[in-house]
């Protein structure tokens, strides 16, 4: 006679609880467009869009993205002389606020990928074979452009070299 001995078998899996973060509340995009102790999600960045947003920060992402006035009108679509028009605190088209976020979050990623904000502005200013000899910068003025760019940094962070 055998006895058979019933065991009840349980498993259970522990996992690490984890954040998953893509920007810190220290990036580029946040200190320009955040302002807050924590990252902007995308319903906000939706909302800074469809708010517009004011001369005086359009001028301040140029600033830090090291890009001329001239340089940074001609990615708007807007004449040099026109955005020096409007007052500092004016708030510009919500076109303008669009390509402003976008801008905004290309170099946010950049910054990610290269590990330093420097080193994606030199990246973005050198002419590169895998864009025809021209350089990442001179795409920004179409949204087909900065598709190719967001894509390039993929590929760069995950050493898929062109």
């Amino acid at each position: 006679m055998s006895v058979s001995k019933n065991k009840e078998v349980k498993f259970m899996v522990n996992e690490p609880m984890a954040i998953y973060l893509k920007q810190n509340s220290n990036s580029l995009f946040n200190n320009l467009f955040g302002g807050q102790a924590y990252p902007l999600n995308d319903f906000d960045m939706l909302r800074l869009t469809r708010e517009g947003v004011s001369k005086r920060l359009l001028l301040s992402l140029a600033k830090k993205i090291s890009l001329s006035i001239q340089e940074f009108a001609d990615i708007m679509h807007i004449s040099e002389r026109t955005l020096q028009r409007y007052d500092d605190d004016a708030i510009i088209k919500t076109e303008y606020a669009e390509k402003a976020v976008e801008l905004a979050r290309l170099y946010t990623r950049g910054e990610e990928v290269f590990g330093s904000l420097d080193k994606f502005k030199t990246w973005m200013k050198t002419p590169l074979h895998v864009f025809k000899g021209e350089t990442p910068v001179s795409l920004l003025d179409t949204s087909v452009g900065f598709d190719i760019l967001f894509k390039e940094l993929g590929r760069i962070e995950h050493g898929i070299f062109a």
